[in-house]
């Protein structure tokens, strides 16, 4: 019999993974959870936290409607989001401020392989199949490439950045935080994280588990009934956020920000040799390719385990 640490800890630490890649701009926190196999277990778990549950709470009691909606495995999970997004939102906004090029390839490399992960689950090459992955690259780029707003931080724009920001969030390919940016709410939200100001991180939560309860239930709706369909939609959805990734840049428009930083606007992809002779700046070339590689082999690694875990 495995300790209650042991079986509970590698769904912790697959939820630091995700806050982890929730805090960065560009990287979603859905697709660590369907790297590491546990995505449909998290829309069904939510999914089912819904107005019948009231019924099973007065019929057979708390305990009994905790156990339906998997609230042991949705406490630990997002006991390691919530863990990875309060101790490492500072650690990854400097090593974004400092050392972009390598945390970028490594992201980057991600990607690529979720794609890779995600394709072998479609059972079926169709037309349909593809013109629903174009359309994703389509919607995933054209959002990309979006002119960050403005929003005051009142309290419904809070809540609403939550809601939007959290379907984002479960989405592979899509980024919570790069939606955040878009809104002009990714400073305010980072900055209430780092010094712990509650009022908004309690607005921001609640239009989160708004946001969550209400987007989980399609989504799942969508993975039973159309899987490959859904599938195919979400690596077009990866695979048009890759420029958006791309670890070699150069920024032609800046912004100020609702802090009074300077954020990048407008940016251009380069090759690694061209961002040297444009920037001046080492293109790191040789780690880059390192990183990326180790965001390969740590992903097909986690899949091999996964697939031991099930054959077992």
């Amino acid at each position: 019999m495995k300790s209650l640490a042991e079986r509970h800890l590698p769904i912790f630490l697959r939820g630091m993974a995700m806050g982890a890649a929730d805090v960065v701009p560009g990287v979603s926190g859905g697709t660590i959870a369907f790297i590491t196999g546990i995505y449909d277990t998290l829309l069904e778990s939510i999914r089912r936290i819904n107005p019948s549950l009231l019924s099973i709470i007065k019929s057979q009691g708390l305990s009994a409607a905790f156990n339906h909606i998997n609230g042991t495995f949705l406490v630990v999970l997002f006991a390691g989001i919530m863990t990875s997004i309060i101790t490492l939102a500072k650690l990854i906004s400097y090593l974004l401020v400092n050392h972009p090029v390598p945390i970028w390839s490594f992201f980057f490399g991600l990607i690529i392989v979720s794609v890779y992960h995600v394709g072998r689950e479609v059972s079926e090459k169709t037309i349909s199949r593809f013109i629903l992955l174009v359309i994703g690259v389509g919607f995933a780029y054209s959002i990309t490439m979006l002119n960050p707003i403005t929003m005051e931080p009142t309290t419904i724009n809070i809540m609403l950045a939550g809601a939007i920001a959290i379907c984002a969030m479960i989405l592979p390919g899509i980024s919570g935080s790069f939606i955040l940016l878009l809104l002009g709410m990714y400073t305010t939200v980072l900055a209430a994280i780092k010094g712990f100001q509650l009022d908004v991180i309690f607005l921001f939560g609640l239009g989160c588990g708004i946001g969550l309860l209400t987007f989980s239930h399609l989504l799942s709706f969508l993975l039973k009934k159309a899987r490959d369909l859904t599938l195919s939609f979400l690596i077009g959805l990866m695979m048009g956020t890759l420029p958006k990734i791309w670890p070699w840049k150069e920024t032609l428009t800046w912004r100020t920000n609702s802090s009074g930083e300077q954020e990048p606007l407008t940016e251009r992809n380069l090759l690694p040799q061209q961002f040297e002779q444009i920037t001046g700046q080492d293109s790191q070339l040789l780690l880059s390719i390192v990183l990326m590689s180790s965001a390969v082999i740590l992903v097909l690694l986690l899949e091999r385990f996964g697939d031991k875990k099930s054959n077992k």
